[in-house]
């Protein structure tokens, strides 16, 4: 354990208090019928020997991320367990690993085709022998599959989960010993999370339909309310919850305003030029428009989203994920199930519409563990688009939606570390005091001048408006508007009317939305009418002085990028070794990053291996991997090498 992770352990999410000496007792879930399971209850226990074998063979580490052996520990020894470990983190290796070491077949629940097909993908790319289940297979590839599954040649089968709760395949997978059940994308079952989907509430079947055999579910975000709905949702029987830390201090996170949306956004594709990102956009024809724009400036850049054909989408995808297309302009239709790691950066074109759905888009970005770059752009018809959506949405969603919003809207307009505060909503402490990775804290937000005296202003406006309004109409008494509201209620007549006339209303309302999220102001009831806090009151009184932001204007990023990364990498070999990643995934018909990540390229640039031996050493190199691209890879480092008269077979030195 690091102090980058939190073991949450013998917690019960089903309101059953759970003592950690019951994991051995009576209350411990049974193995599954015919695999009996004699591992060690504790998660914290090393890892047993055949995951480290496992791990090195198919994967090429020899090492574990923050709670990945907790998390294995847990599959192995056959009981429940919930897994939250933000986007990089590692999840699907959690339940990927033991299920090759494990005998039986493990089922893995997963929302999306796409998603199914490239976890297949980049499995059996590792040698690992894994299969899908969906509509896009035809009558005789099912049967084939399910002929390798009965024969136990298959040890992962990825289903959908509309698919896994027919009582054909439950009889079907009852007859061929399933190890253990993995949800993925599990905050799905939650009305209260990002992306409740209706057919994932039928997953609860699965612990009575399967008797004996684990339950697994693995999210990248999960408040604690979500928390308690998937483990009540799923019937976990007193899982383990084991929740990694939120804070990926690899992300540089940037929040501005949308002053002039297109240049903001061609700004970071120019700073990341050649580079794979994605450009989120709340509508359609946003999507269109943008990426219309882009591609006339000269950007490789394709549009995705729901309006479009599933040949059109699917090429798209395609071509991002094969590094043909840099830039994905998408609405949030796109990314759930994406697996590219070499993700720099990931543009918001508008507010999402939670800071859940924030922290797992963005962190589409740097999976790899390199440092990349997340800009949100904002304004305040954003919040008023998302309303509209959720108002037409789910109905049972519609409560939490609405409260994840205003969380959203708080993000957005809050002074602070932006690190901290997405660390801090998820429940978890941040420890440091600058976090080197945001705007606020590599100085590049500009603040206003008297903030004390505009706040007080502020503040005492809502206490002349008895604090019976919101932000909008109280903006607007501030500038001195004319609204037919301000009049009607004679607010012209306030001492506060007009008092901040020389400021831009848009500027007015962000200040009262960065005293809301500093706790001076709350929110209050269905129409967010505006409170004063103690805070507030001591603001008043000038015993504390808020920060507020100087109007918007085009601020100069700090060049963040890190050269650790780049520590002994010969860039002319790297380049060259990730065209010949391109040109043997298109042969093969598979993503780029399935061949190698970015990762391994750079460590195949710094050590510049020759031998099958001292390949084999490079990070992300298992014997499937040395066996299929060893020698084409190794090629190419000594021609280049050569040709630029560079060293070979360099040790490390760091």
């Amino acid at each position: 354990m690091t102090g980058a992770s939190i073991v949450v352990a013998a917690v019960a999410l089903c309101e059953v208090a759970v003592d950690r000496r019951k994991w051995g007792g009576s209350t411990a879930p049974p193995p599954p019928i015919g695999f009996p399971m004699d591992r060690p209850a504790d998660p914290t226990a090393a890892p047993p020997d055949e995951l480290r074998e496992v791990l090195q063979e198919y994967w090429g580490y020899d090492s574990f991320r923050p709670l990945q052996a907790e998390a294995m520990n847990c599959v192995m020894s056959g009981r429940d367990s919930l897994v939250v470990l933000p986007t990089g983190g590692g999840k699907s290796l959690c339940y990927q690993a033991p299920a090759l070491a494990m005998p039986g077949v493990a089922v893995v629940v997963s929302p999306l085709i796409s998603l199914m097909k490239d976890q297949v993908d980049a499995l059996r790319a590792n040698g690992a022998p894994a299969a899908f289940i969906n509509s896009s297979l035809s009558p005789e590839e099912r049967r084939t599959v399910t002929q390798q599954v009965r024969s136990g040649e298959i040890k992962l089968l990825y289903a959908a989960p509309e698919r896994i709760v027919r009582d054909h395949t439950l009889s079907f997978l009852r007859s061929v010993g399933v190890s253990f059940v993995a949800i993925d994308e599990a905050h799905c079952v939650s009305t209260w999370g990002h992306d409740f989907r209706p057919e994932y509430t039928e997953l609860g079947k699965l612990k009575q339909a399967l008797p004996g055999v684990a339950i697994h579910a693995y999210t990248a975000t999960a408040a604690d309310r979500v928390q308690q709905d998937i483990a009540r949702g799923l019937s976990l029987e007193s899982p383990e919850l084991l929740i990694g830390s939120f804070d990926r201090p690899n992300l540089v996170y940037r929040v501005r305003r949308a002053s002039r949306k297109l240049q903001q956004i061609q700004e970071v594709i120019e700073r990341h030029r050649g580079d794979s990102g994605i450009v989120y956009c709340i509508s359609r024809n946003e999507v269109e428009s943008v990426a219309a724009e882009l591609k006339s400036a000269g950007v490789r850049a394709a549009p995705y989203h729901a309006g479009m054909s599933d040949v059109a989408r699917g090429r798209n995808q395609e071509g991002f994920l094969g590094d043909r297309i840099d830039v994905i302009v998408a609405t949030v239709a796109f990314g759930m199930g994406i697996d590219k790691p070499n993700v720099r950066f990931v543009i918001h074109a508008g507010m999402p519409k939670s800071l859940e759905a924030y922290v797992q888009e963005s962190g589409r970005a740097g999976r790899d563990g390199l440092e990349s770059e997340c800009l949100l752009l904002y304004k305040g018809s954003d919040g008023v688009l998302w309303r509209r959506m959720i108002e037409e949405g789910e109905p049972a969603a519609q409560e939490g939606a609405v409260r994840s919003l205003e969380e959203m809207m708080r993000f957005t307009t809050s002074v602070g570390c932006r690190h901290r505060a997405i660390v801090e909503y998820f429940g978890q402490m941040f420890e440091r005091d600058n976090c080197g990775a945001c705007d606020f804290c590599l100085g590049e937000l500009s603040f206003a001048d008297d903030a004390l005296v505009n706040s007080q202003k502020i503040i005492s406006c809502v206490a002349r408006l008895q604090q019976r309004f919101g932000a909008s109409h109280t903006a607007k008494v501030l500038a001195g508007s004319k609204d037919q509201n301000v009049t009607r209620f004679n607010h012209t007549e306030l001492s506060t009317y007009g008092i901040l006339k020389h400021e831009h209303g848009t500027t007015i309302r962000d200040w009262i939305e960065q005293l809301v999220g500093q706790g001076h102001l709350e929110k209050v009831g269905e129409y967010g009418v505006l409170q004063i806090t103690t805070t507030g009151r001591e603001v008043l009184r000038g015993e504390t002085t808020p920060q507020l932001l100087a109007p918007v204007k085009r601020v100069k990023e700090s060049r963040t990028r890190t050269e650790a990364n780049w520590e002994g990498v010969d860039r002319g070999l790297f380049d060259k070794l990730r065209e010949l990643r391109a040109e043997l995934a298109a042969e093969k018909g598979v993503p780029a990053y399935i061949v190698f990540g970015d990762n391994a390229l750079r460590d195949m640039a710094r050590r510049r291996p020759t031998t099958h031996e001292s390949f084999a050493g490079v990070r992300g190199v298992g014997a499937a991997k040395l066996r299929d691209y060893g020698d084409v890879f190794i090629q190419a480092i000594v021609a280049y090498c050569s040709e630029m008269g560079l060293a070979t077979e360099v040790e490390e030195s760091f």
